[in-house]
C-alpha cells in the first residue's frame, strides 16, 4: 500500500530568554495552495504584525498544536531538555490525532536535536536552519513565536517595571537593569545568569 506522506514541521522559541516559557509547535500545511502560504518564513525574518496575520491564518487552515514549559520546569530540568520535552508534547499530540494506516508521518525538526520520546513508526529529520529551509517549520516557528508574544505582553499588564510587552523576557540591557532595580520575579528562570545572581535565599 503506497502511504501519503504527511509533514509536521516543529520549531520552539524562548530558549535564550531570561524569562517566561519555552513554546514549540507542530504544523501540518494544508493541501490546498493558498496564495499566503508563499509568504511563509522563519517568523525572526517577518514583522510583528505580519506574523500575526501569518498565524491567525496557519492556525485556521492548518492542523498544528502547540505546547509550553513554564519557568519552574525550565529551571528544573534545564533549557535543553524542557524545549526538546515542549516539542515533544506538541508533537505527539498532533500526530496522534493524524494517525492512519494509509498515511506516513515524516517530522522535520529545527535544530540538530531529534526529539525524545515520540513513536518508533514516526519518521523524524533534525534540520539544521530548518526554518529557513521547509515551509512547515517556518509555520511553527510563526505560530510558536506569535503564542509566546502574546503571553509575554499579558505578563506585562501584570508587572509592568520589567518591561516584557518590548523585549519578550529577552535579555537586554533595559530588562538586565530592571532585574538588578526589581529582583527577579516568579516568571523569570532563576538558574540563567543574569538572573540566577540576583535570586535570595
Amino acid at each position: 500500500m503506497i502511504k501519503e506522506r504527511v509533514v509536521v514541521g516543529v520549531d520552539e522559541v524562548g530558549r535564550g530568554s531570561l524569562a517566561g516559557p519555552v513554546v514549540a509547535a507542530a504544523v501540518v500545511l494544508p493541501g490546498i495552495d493558498y496564495p499566503w502560504l508563499s509568504e511563509i518564513k522563519d517568523s525572526k525574518k517577518l514583522s510583528a504584525s505580519k506574523r500575526e496575520k501569518l498565524s491567525e491564518l496557519i492556525r485556521e487552515h492548518c492542523h498544528w498544536t502547540i505546547a509550553q514549559l513554564e519557568p519552574y520546569q525550565i529551571d528544573e530540568m534545564n533549557i535543553l531538555q524542557a524545549t526538546l520535552r515542549a516539542m515533544e508534547l506538541a508533537t505527539n499530540k498532533l500526530c496522534s490525532s493524524l494517525v492512519r494506516e494509509d498515511r506516513q508521518l515524516v517530522v522535520l525538526v529545527d535544530g540538530n536535536q531529534l526529539i525524545p520520546g515520540l513513536n518508533s513508526d514516526i519518521e523524524q529529520h533534525a534540520v539544521v536552519g530548518g526554518d529557513n529551509l521547509h515551509r512547515a517549520i517556518a509555520a511553527a516557528s510563526i505560530v510558536a513565536k506569535v503564542c509566546r508574544d502574546t503571553y509575554m505582553s499579558q505578563v506585562d499588564v501584570i508587572l509592568p517595571e520589567y518591561g516584557f510587552a518590548k523585549h519578550k523576557g529577552y535579555g537586554t540591557e533595559e530588562h538586565r537593569m530592571a532585574i538588578m532595580v526589581h529582583g527577579p520575579s516568579l516568571f523569570h528562570r532563576r538558574t540563567f545568569r543574569g538572573v540566577a545572581e540576583y535570586v535570595k535565599d
